[in-house]
């Protein structure tokens, strides 16, 4: 029986223009740069990998691809991911995380319940998008 769990959500606001945020969004060494290493390719129906240190080797397929706009991912068997960008002006993007696919009444090819998978991967996105993709995108 499914049992949707809300999906995660993390919204920032980088002092960086669009393009500079796009880059390491929709890259893979932008992505490599403040999350982890992958395969991944700006193209619609493209399979990756996302090196997922301990857990192996993610298999992943972009869905959607709106250039300075949007990139969506399926993420191994339970996920879907989308970053969304929002030009603010000013030299200014928002950039919004969201991370869906958990069910109560499901656990990963890994035997984890995604309730408790929920709460650990919000606290990770916490730390990669308000501080790690930050600090990238300062650097470059």
């Amino acid at each position: 029986m499914s049992n949707p769990l809300p999906a995660i959500r993390k919204t920032v606001i980088l002092n960086a223009p669009i393009e500079k945020v796009w880059q390491a969004v929709a890259t893979a060494d932008g992505i490599a740069g403040w999350w982890m290493a992958s395969t991944f390719e700006p193209v619609v129906g493209h399979r990756f990998v996302l090196h997922a240190g301990p857990y192996g080797d993610s298999p992943c397929t972009v869905t959607e691809m709106e250039p300075h706009r949007k990139v969506g991912f399926d993420w191994d068997n339970d996920w879907h991911l989308t970053f969304e960008l929002n030009d603010l002006g000013d030299g200014r993007t928002e950039f919004t995380l969201i991370h869906s696919g958990f069910d109560a009444g499901k656990s990963t090819r890994f035997g984890q319940p995604h309730e408790k998978v929920r709460g650990v991967m919000d606290s990770g996105w916490e730390r990669h998008v308000m501080e790690n993709l930050q600090d990238y995108v300062k650097q470059q």
